[in-house]
């Protein structure tokens, strides 16, 4: 339904009250749309999604347990989407382990050297990375299904860890379960958001 207010067909206070009338009708339909646009957005894309944190410290607690930790390094969410590739892991892993997120220690140069000078990564799989609201709920069904996406993490992790040739300097988390605790201390803060092209899919 389309909504046209016509100053020349009612004299200037009718159509005030007319628009506020309107108004909440209007709005709840803008909204609607701008929720729809959103959605189909969720859908539409299809890429490796990467939430990259520049940290002093970074640890993953389960049950009262730390299952992984880092001194300074990135601490680095992974999302993935049912149709990612291996092509899509290489490119994330390219970006992150070259992205220039640290001071240069030598010149006092910010912004100049990559995770290489610091030497630790923590990669911990985050399926919430492609959730989106629903009405009020979380809708997480286009991330990879956890059979896939666990073999798929494993795989991710083995890859940081060749092509960073300092596969001790790598963590990632061996159990999953539910409950995690990570804290961190993002150093900054700095936070960065990465996404793998999608052209080839």
């Amino acid at each position: 339904m389309n909504y046209c207010l016509a100053s020349c067909a009612f004299p200037s206070s009718h159509t005030t009250l007319l628009r506020n009338k309107l108004s909440p009708f209007l709005f709840r339909r803008n909204r609607s749309h701008q929720t729809l646009q959103l959605c189909r957005r969720n859908f539409q894309i299809r890429a490796m999604r990467a939430v990259i944190q520049r940290v002093s410290s970074s640890s993953v607690t389960v049950d009262g347990r730390i299952v992984s930790e880092i001194g300074p390094g990135l601490l680095v969410l992974i999302g993935i989407h049912e149709s990612d590739t291996d092509a899509d892991a290489d490119y994330i892993c390219r970006k992150v382990l070259n992205m220039r997120l640290f001071t240069n220690e030598a010149t006092g140069r910010g912004w100049d050297q990559n995770v290489s000078s610091v030497n630790k990564i923590c990669l911990f799989l985050q399926f919430t990375l492609y959730g989106f609201m629903k009405g009020n709920k979380p809708d997480f069904h286009v991330a990879m299904p956890p059979e896939k996406a666990k073999p798929f993490y494993a795989s991710l992790i083995e890859r940081f860890q060749k092509a960073y040739n300092k596969p001790d300097a790598v963590k990632g988390i061996e159990t999953f379960s539910i409950g995690y605790k990570v804290n961190l201390v993002n150093d900054g803060p700095v936070t960065m958001q990465l996404e793998s092209p999608q052209s080839s899919k």
